[in-house]
């Protein structure tokens, strides 16, 4: 992909998990990284680790004031901002008992602070033709038992995106929304204790690809949007989840068949 190396971009949540792939996938094509997170530690890591192209910077993205040292760090770091991947994100959901705080904190993290942030940096943006990348989600589409305050912040997100894209045009920056399925992700660790070949039987049944997604190939789908092989694409939606929401209640099996006794057609 041309148009990536010797760019800088901003990865919120850029330290761990899915993010983490992201910052190293921006380096490893040739850009500058800002790495915003709230854990020193880990994101002090990754920027030894990656070297003086990549910089962390310790940021609150619930906070304005956070966001607007985040991009003067940024210009002062490395004179120019060219990407924002808006990725940090609250997974705290209660389903239906979610309270009123859950439900502020929630989308204080996952929308609203991408919504600040772009803004805050679009003269920035402007100067560079820049654009951005909102990570969403397959929960944006269907509904899942008790969860709700994810799912919901997520279908705000390709709204926002959406209205980013149409408002931010006429300064030449594009915005795009990358709709991620089951991935290798802290949060996948977490639920499967670890067990990537437990994670992969489990996610068979629900992705058409019969696995997870890796943190690279999100990544990847990332870089093609911010690339100039993605030059005429804004508003729009990149699915990276196996073909989870190819499907629906049938699955991949033949209900017909269930039916007809063990023939898949009527015809």
């Amino acid at each position: 992909m041309t148009g990536i190396k010797d760019k800088v971009a901003i990865v919120t949540g850029g330290a761990a998990s899915i993010g983490l792939a992201i910052t190293e996938a921006f380096h490893a094509a040739g850009a500058r990284v800002i790495v915003a997170a709230r854990s020193r530690e880990k994101g002090e890591q990754v920027a030894e680790r990656l070297g003086a192209t990549v910089i962390y910077e310790q940021v609150d993205i619930t906070r304005d004031e956070d966001l607007s040292r985040l991009i003067a760090r940024t210009l002062q770091s490395f004179g120019r901002l060219d990407f924002i991947v808006n990725n940090a994100c609250s997974y705290l959901d209660q389903g239906r008992c979610s309270s009123r705080q859950d439900w502020l904190a929630t989308l204080e993290t996952n929308v609203v602070s991408g919504a600040r942030l772009v803004e805050l940096a679009s003269r920035e943006l402007a100067k560079n033709r820049g654009a951005v990348v909102n990570l969403s989600s397959i929960s944006a589409y269907v509904g899942q038992s008790g969860r709700w305050t994810y799912p919901v912040s997520k279908a705000a997100i390709l709204q926002l995106t959406r209205l980013q894209a149409m408002d931010y045009a006429r300064e030449g920056i594009r915005v795009n929304s990358l709709i991620a399925g089951w991935t290798q992700s802290d949060p996948i660790a977490a639920l499967s204790q670890g067990d990537w070949h437990k994670a992969d039987r489990v996610a068979a049944e629900f992705h058409l690809l019969g696995r997870l997604a890796r943190a690279q190939e999100i990544a990847d789908g990332v870089l093609f949007l911010c690339s100039e092989q993605a030059s005429f694409i804004t508003g729009g939606e990149l699915k990276v989840e196996g073909g989870y929401l190819a499907m629906g209640p049938e699955q991949a099996g033949q209900a017909i068949a269930k039916l007809t006794g063990g023939q898949a057609s009527v015809l």
